[in-house]
């Protein structure tokens, strides 16, 4: 247990303490340690009387050790309820002595030890018990002068009485009601917090007296009686007497009257419900109080202490505030002398604390209202809470005949902020300074201002507690007298307390309101201006209201004085501004301060508040929210805040004017909130807004001039807000529309233009609202419906419209009613139903206007109804508005208008169409025309009602037919139409009508546009293009200069008649064609379509050979897209397809009398067509068909050739007709079923490379293919024949490549495709060709066509070599000879391009750099085609043929080391790299890279051959060497051969050949047998070279001894003899040949010989 263990430490520090002096008390100890350790509980303590004996033991020595040691043991005895109750009076007598002590400490410890005695279950309860405790208390209070002990025994006694009182509460069974603390209340940022406050501490205390309270008992406890002689005492202690019963002589009166306040405002319920206690309280305390409030200067003088001056005023207020319903005489009295001290010359310390005690009634609406219905209530009583306002008013007045007025309000004003941001001010007694005065005098005004306010919301707190128990209705609700009304006792008593106390009021806060600048100040005097007007309007306290109205308007905006418009235009004024408009500035200046801004918020928050119960108030509401609309929307008004000398254009109102842009805001809220008015409210609203107007409107004349800003901003300001009523109302718009749109039809007839405007955006808006409205957006209503509920709605809205454009005198009105009416199509067309014939009957008729701005905004209107409306037009008005549209496409006024009215067309029959479906529909189950059958019944889209009869639903499809005819009767007059923007979109709108339209037209409809709407059409559009005027046209005068008429420029294009009806024809022919593209096939099935296809096909013949290029191309265009777009899909009768080939053909034919610019356009069209057609219906095709569309190209190709002969000489590339040619090429192979025209697709096309005059070599199975390939081109020939009618086109060829490197790509391209055995028959032939390209670069080295060629070439083989392999094509049936025929030709090609053309230095003009690159890349790759490709291919080529191939590399490869030492020098270096290039494709072709090369028969032949001619060159590059050096003596031996000779050694070092390679090398016999057995035979090249390689083992040149001896070396290994012949004797010969001191070239040969055949004979015979 903690306590034992504690008391143990505290015992032996005892007993340590007292071992020398206090022997006893060490025993005591001793033994209390031994007591001790037997007791586990404070039970166990509290029975065993020697633990408690031993710390009074200790304290009874007086030592102050051991008594601060025993009283911390009392105290943690007594704490742990240790110590039996027996023994408080031993303690207390112990704790009476220790007061006596002088030490300080000890003096503490009692005092702790008093506390701890009252708050543990040791609290006295006997008489004497008590007293002696107390007194132990006062002893130290009165005769103690340390402070800590006096503030702490001051303290204990306080809680000793708290705790007596509590004592006293729980023993006679009282409610604890406390009111708050001893002192007064803490005030808050506001009154308004205040107020709240003490609402809630008022509400809390009454309900709980309430609950408590019981019938008045005089019989006391013995603890009551206990408190009551304690409250006694101090009460006589307080009036100065002495305390009997607690034995005291005097106490501080200070002291006492603070605990007797304390324990007034603590315990309420102690004098509410004990008699005693009540009778003390009436008769002692309040004597007390009287006799203390007396302020006679002979009793009391100035020295009466403040504090005490403090503590009586409280407590007089908490009698008042707690006690005032018991002690009505006693708180009458106190009230009057509160009242009269506030004008008594009093110090004002003293008045201010006065203040604060009115001020705290105040602003505590329970006890204010008790008061006031105590005394000012009962005629009995004086009305004291009327004196009291008095006294306070009278306090704020004063401010005005005070000298220091303006310092005071200052001070007020800082007073009323600081309290806004949590300071409070508190006086100092001390200060006697001007500035303190100042201070206190302004404390004292800011306490009378806070006490008006709380009396206001005090007011207004209680009228709203009226509306909540139902004794007064809110204004929220329409207000309906009945005879029980304010009979309530809360409204009885707001509407005394107004009646009798608002005029005081408001002389208060008028004054303070103009006098004072200050915010906070500001903000509450507004906001006891809203409480009290809005309490007014709910009590319909008119007079009140009105004042208090009239009064918060004067403050919200106030129009400068004279000097004040001087000061201010001084203040904007620049250097820079004009005079006049600083008249204007000075003028209509207007300065919103803080004041005006927040006196305006707490208009709009009263009028929000009172809007149903203002009536004719309304009035002055009005005109003040009319000056802050005018000051809002002024340029001159601004807020003093930013009052600056900012430039008038540079003012932005987001910025500077963010004050007006809440006001605004709250401007617009306020007529906002007229939905939640009644209906008489609104109009009586409504009224005053009609008013205000009417009353500006008499005052303005007819001029514009005359009519000042401020009538016209008021007018404004009351149209506004009625349409902000308007559309806040809509949900019963009825009983106010006629009252409002009644005024702006009024003011549409005003003479001053302004107005009228202003009328006609007024019923803009309220029209637009009114049909925008959820009502009209009922979709769940049907017609009848419908019309039942808002015809009449609709109808008188739109009437007031109609009648307003046929009856304006002013154009401007006119044009005002028809931007409504657009605005309402716009917003709310698709809402209308009933007043659609007269929307079309007035469009109709404006469209016949003359003024442009009339008609287009009818126009405007009609589009609209186009694009939004047409859903919801009824169907009997649907003729009506084509009728419309179709004059406003005629009419000449607007270009433009006809142009947008020709698309709305469109947008109409897309809306008609819809019901054609299901016509559509009807015919496609029937399977038969219209016209023949009866309707049936079917399901589907477009059927609404399937319960429907089938001749209702039969009627509305040929209703929507008569509508689409009526619309192409329209377009079909607009096509004749004089100006050729109009009909050019007229057929646009037609053709887009029918190919978006068209699956849902029936074939009778479809004959109907074909034969009386489309050929009458593009008939008329022939017929005009033909006859118009070729004659220029000058553009639209612009203007003049120099006295001469400026005209617009026309595009050269569009400047005769004839040329824009060329743009009408090909937009003719362009509609036919896309509408072949979509509904041919259905065109197709129609009877007689044939017919119509001929007169078609005659058009465009006609167009193409006498129209214009545009005509021309839209004429093509229209077959070709006929044809190409249904051949794909197989639904095309070849007979159409053939008519377009006949067309095509014809124009070629007529070659000699169709030239030109247009007819050079035309060709290249037909052939691009050709070949889209051709790839698109590539299966359709036959023989014939291809014939003829070869003879069709070969006429283009020889027409260009004829008539371009000089067009590549001047443009530098191909003409177009060959280039489209070109294009087309590709695309002309042909299809499977037609593969036998491979052969003369090609032969027809190789016709046209460069050849030859001499015939080719006559060889075996030249024959065959040539009697093949003459025999087709023969066929070609006479179909071609049969296509020139005039057989003058001679056989010519061009003179110029260009043609022939374009076809060269495209023929091997073609060849590739080509099947396998057509391809092998054109083998040759294709060779042969390119082989002569190739041959140009003789005669042409900086040409292109032999690079073509040998790319090509190059291609052919590489891509295709299988052709040339063995097996490689089993399908082939063709003979030896001709294979051995192709090889023959490939060997030629390489052994004359190569030897002859490539890597030598040919005769060019300078190339560039970049071009030298790109030819020598060229050979190369050649060469790497037939060194890598060709050669190591399983290829069918005869040995002879691959001889001739390695001896052609070899041919190559000899250039440098054939060359005499001296050319060398001079030849190029790409024919040394080319040369190279050769040499290292011979070393690739000898050698055997691994077992897992694809070693075939064709690889082991070019092997055999290639090793022999390699060892033969290699030989010969090592003699030559020796050669050179021997004649160049000294000179070096040139890079070229160096270099050939060092790659020849490099490369002998790496290469290894296959055995069968070996076997052909010439070595003896045995040799090769040895090689063979020991399987050495990969080298055996190397025996072969040996003894060249000896012989240059004799060279100057470092490198190639180098070399040489890393062969030998091989020789050696592969011999076997590196272990019996060292090697290093080798080596020394060849050092000893190489040595200097052989001077002589010939003594070093000498040597040589001597020395070479003893060591291969040695050599050989191992």
């Amino acid at each position: 247990m903690a306590l034992v263990a504690a008391l143990e430490a505290d015992l032996r520090a005892l007993s340590a303490e007292a071992r020398r002096r206090y022997p006893a008390v060490k025993d005591g100890a001793e033994h209390a340690i031994l007591k001790l350790r037997s007791s586990s509980s404070a039970s166990d303590l509290s029975s065993n009387e020697d633990i408690l004996r031993i710390f009074l033991m200790a304290c009874g020595v007086r030592n102050t050790k051991l008594s601060v040691i025993g009283l911390s043991c009392l105290q943690k005895l007594i704490s742990h309820d240790a110590v039996e109750p027996s023994s408080l009076k031993e303690i207390l007598d112990t704790l009476k002595d220790h007061s006596e002590m002088a030490e300080e400490n000890i003096q503490l410890k009692t005092l702790q030890t008093i506390l701890i005695i009252f708050q543990s279950r040791l609290h006295p309860e006997t008489e004497e018990n008590m007293v002696l405790g107390l007194s132990i208390c006062l002893r130290l209070l009165d005769n103690n002068r340390l402070p800590s002990v006096y503030n702490t025994a001051a303290a204990t006694f306080r809680q000793a009485v708290a705790m007596i009182f509590d004592q006293v509460v729980s023993a006679e069974s009282l409610p604890m009601l406390k009111y708050g603390s001893s002192s007064q209340t803490a005030r808050t940022g506001s009154v308004t917090g205040d107020l709240s406050q003490n609402i809630n501490s008022s509400e809390s205390l009454e309900k709980d007296v309430i609950s408590g309270r019981s019938t008045m008992r005089d019989t006391l406890s013995e603890t009551g009686k206990l408190g009551l002689r304690l409250l006694e005492d101090l009460t006589a202690s307080a009036a100065g007497g002495s305390a009997a019963w607690l034995h005291v002589t005097s106490l501080p009166r200070t002291f006492s009257l603070e605990l007797i306040e304390f324990v007034l405002s603590n315990y309420i319920s102690v004098f509410k419900i004990l008699l005693p206690y009540e009778q003390v309280l009436r008769h002692q305390i309040c004597s007390l109080l009287m006799t203390s409030l007396r302020t006679s200067s002979e009793l009391e003088g100035e020295m009466v202490e403040p504090y005490f001056r403090r503590l009586v005023l409280r407590s007089v207020a908490h009698i008042i505030r707690l006690y005032s319903s018991s002690l009505i005489t006693e708180c009458e009295v106190f009230l009057n002398m509160l009242v009269k001290a506030t004008f008594l010359d009093l110090p004002l310390w003293h008045r201010i604390l006065v203040l604060e005690i009115l001020r705290g009634f105040c602003v505590e609406a329970r006890t204010l209202r008790i008061l006031f219905q105590n005394f000012d209530m009962n005629p009995k009583n004086t009305n004291v809470v009327e004196s009291m306002v008095k006294a306070l008013a009278r306090v704020v007045s004063s401010i005005q005949f005070q000298e220091t007025s303006e310092e005071s309000l200052a001070a007020v004003a800082g007073m009323f902020s600081s309290k806004a941001k949590g300071i409070e001010w508190i006086l100092d007694n001390d200060a006697s300074s001007a500035a303190v005065l100042v201070a206190s005098e302004a404390h004292a005004i800011t306490l009378a201002i806070e006490g008006l306010l709380g009396v206001v919301f005090t007011v207004a707190t209680l009228t709203d507690e009226a509306v909540d128990v139902g004794e007064l209705e809110s204004p929220r609700y329409e207000h309906h007298p009945s005879s029980d009304y304010y009979t309530g006792k809360t409204s009885h008593i707001c509407i005394s307390m107004v009646d009798s106390l608002w005029l005081t009021i408001l002389d208060a806060f008028s004054l303070i309101l103009s006098r004072s600048q200050g915010e906070a100040i500001l903000l509450e005097i507004l906001k006891g201006y809203q409480a009290f007007t809005q309490a007014c309007g709910v009590l319909h306290a008119v007079e009140p209201l009105n004042s208090f109205l009239a009064s918060l308007c004067k403050f919200t905006i106030v129009l400068p004085t004279d000097t004040e418009r001087r000061s201010f235009s001084s203040l904007v004024q620049s250097p820079m501004s004009k005079r006049s408009e600083i008249q204007v500035d000075q003028k209509d200046a207007i300065v919103l301060t803080p004041k005006n801004v927040q006196a305006l918020r707490t208009l709009f928050n009263v009028a929000h508040r009172l809007h149903n119960v203002l009536g004719p108030s309304w009035v002055l509401v009005l005109e003040t929210l009319a000056a802050l609309d005018r000051a809002i929307h002024s340029p001159h008004a601004i807020t003093q805040e930013v009052a600056t000398a900012v430039p008038k254009l540079t003012r932005e109102p987001s910025r500077q004017y963010a004050d007006f842009s809440i006001l605004s805001s709250l401007n617009s809220q306020l007529f906002e909130s007229s939905a939640l008015m009644h209906v008489s409210a609104v109009k009586s609203l409504l009224s005053a807004l009609h008013m205000l107007s009417h009353q500006s409107m008499t005052e303005t004349s007819g001029s514009v001039s005359s009519a000042s800003s401020k009538q016209i901003g008021s007018i404004s300001f009351s149209v506004d807000r009625m349409i902000s009523i308007l559309v806040n109302n809509l949900h019963r718009v009825e009983p106010l529309w006629d009252q409002v749109v009644g005024h702006f039809l009024e003011l549409a007839e005003h003479s001053n233009q302004n107005l009228r405007n202003m009328a006609l955006d007024a019923l803009d808006q309220s029209i637009c609202a009114v049909l925008g409205s959820e009502q009209f957006g009922d979709a769940t209503l049907d017609v009848e419906s419908k019309s039942i509920e808002l015809k009449s709605v609709e109808c008188a809205v739109l009437s007031s419209l109609r009648a307003l454009y046929f009856s304006a005198q002013k154009s401007d009105v006119r044009v005002g009613s028809l931007k409504i009416l657009l605005h309402v199509l716009e917003r709310c067309g698709e809402k209308l139903y009933y007043s659609w014939p007269g929307i079309l009957e007035m469009l109709r008729s404006v469209a016949d206007a003359s003024e442009k701005d009339v008609v287009t905004l009818g126009f405007q209107s009609l589009r609209v109804i186009m694009s939004d409306g047409l859903p919801t037009l009824p169907e009997d008005c649907l003729h009506v508005c084509i009728d419309v549209t179709g004059a406003y496409s005629a009419q000449k006024t607007d270009l433009n208008i006809s142009l947008t009215a020709i698309g709305l067309l469109w947008t109409l029959t897309d809306f008609v169409a819809k019901g054609l479906h299901h016509g559509s529909l009807m015919e496609k189950e029937s399977g038969l025309n219209t016209d023949d059958t009866t309707p049936q019944q079917t399901i589907g889209e477009g059927v609404e009602d399937s319960n429907k009869p089938d001749y209702e639903a039969r009627i509305q499809v040929v209703n929507h037919e008569k509508l689409l005819f009526l619309v192409f009767s329209l377009i079909q007059k607009l096509v004749d139409d004089e100006r050729p923007e109009v009909r050019n979109s007229a057929v646009r709108t037609f053709f887009q009508i029918l190919g978006s339209h068209g699956n849902k037209l029936s074939k009778r409809m479809w004959e109907d546009c074909l034969w009386n709407y489309i050929f009458p059409m593009l008939d008329g559009a022939s017929h005009k293009a033909a006859t118009s005027s070729k004659d220029e046209w000058q553009g639209k005068e612009i203007g003049t200069r120099g006295g001469k008429a400026v005209h617009m420029l026309v595009h050269h294009s569009r400047n005769t008649a004839q040329k824009q009806w060329d743009e009408t024809f090909v937009l003719v022919l362009g509609g036919i064609a896309r509408l072949f593209r979509s509904y041919f096939p259905l065109l197709e099935s129609l009877p007689n379509f044939w017919s119509g296809w001929e007169s078609l096909l005659a058009f465009v013949k006609n167009s193409i050979f006498n129209g214009s290029k545009e005509v021309s191309l839209a004429a093509i265009n229209c077959l070709q897209t006929a044809v190409v777009s249904h051949c794909v899909k197989g639904n095309l009768q070849l007979r159409y397809l053939n008519s377009v080939m006949d067309v095509y053909e014809l124009v070629f034919q007529k070659s000699s009398s169709y030239t030109g610019d247009t007819a050079s356009k035309v060709k290249q069209e037909i052939l691009h067509g050709l070949g889209e057609l051709y790839v698109q219906s590539l299966k359709m095709f036959d023989d014939k068909m291809y014939m003829q569309l070869l003879g069709i190209i070969d006429l283009a190709i020889k027409q260009a050739i004829i008539s371009s002969e000089t067009f590549e000489t001047e443009f530098g590339h191909v003409p177009p007709v060959l280039r489209h040619v070109l294009e087309i090429l590709p695309s002309l192979g042909p299809p499977e079923h037609l593969s036998s025209m491979w052969l003369i697709l090609l032969r027809e096309f190789l016709h046209y490379l460069p050849r030859v005059d001499s015939p080719l070599p006559n060889e075996e199975g030249e024959i065959e293919q040539s009697t093949t390939g003459h025999r087709a081109s023969s066929v070609v020939s006479e179909h071609k024949a049969d296509y020139s009618p005039d057989k003058t086109i001679p056989a010519t060829r061009i003179t110029s490549n260009m043609f022939a490197e374009k076809l060269i790509p495209a023929l091997v391209e073609l060849l590739l495709r080509a099947p396998a055995v057509e391809k092998y028959i054109l083998f040759p032939e294709v060779i042969q060709n390119l082989r002569r390209c190739m041959m140009t670069r003789r005669d042409n080295p900086d040409g292109s066509l032999w690079k073509v060629a040998a790319e090509g070439f190059n291609r052919l083989l590489v891509e295709d070599v299988k052709i040339c392999s063995v097996g490689g094509d089993t399908d082939l049936k063709t003979s030896k000879t001709a294979r051995i025929r192709i090889w023959k030709e490939i060997g030629d090609v390489y052994e004359i391009f190569l030897v002859g053309y490539c890597g030598r230095a040919l005769s060019s003009n300078s190339l560039p750099p970049a071009a030298l690159k790109a030819n020598e890349t060229l050979e190369m790759a050649l060469v790497d085609g037939l060194g890598d490709i060709i050669l190591k291919s399983s290829v069918d080529a005869p040995r002879e043929v691959l001889e001739r191939l390695v001896s052609t590399l070899d041919r190559c490869a000899s250039r440098t080391c054939s060359l005499p030492i001296e050319t060398v020098e001079l030849m190029p270096a790409h024919c040394s790299r080319f040369s190279l290039k050769c040499l290292q494709k011979l070393f690739s072709l000898s050698s055997f890279g691994s077992e897992t090369e694809n070693w075939h028969t064709t690889r082991a032949e070019v092997s055999r051959i290639s090793i022999i001619t390699l060892m033969e060159r290699c030989e010969f590059i090592l003699s030559r060497l020796l050669i050179d050096e021997n004649n160049l003596d000294n000179r070096p031996i040139p890079t070229a051969r160096l270099e050939e000779i060092t790659f020849a050694l490099q490369e002998l070092d790496r290469l290894t050949i296959h055995p069968e390679a070996a076997s052909v090398l010439p070595l003896q016999p045995y040799l090769k047998t040895i090689l063979r057995e020991d399987n050495h035979d990969a080298r055996a090249h190397l025996l072969v070279l040996f003894p060249s390689l000896c012989e240059i083992v004799l060279s100057r040149e470092t490198r190639v001894r180098e070399l040489v001896q890393v062969l030998l070396r091989a020789v050696a290994t592969e011999l076997g003899l590196e272990k019996l012949v060292p090697i290093y004797s080798v080596c020394c010969f060849i050092s000893l040949c190489s040595c200097d001191c052989l001077h002589s070239f010939s003594l070093r040969m000498q040597y040589a010989r001597g020395f070479l055949p003893c060591l291969f004979n040695f050599c050989i015979s191992f």
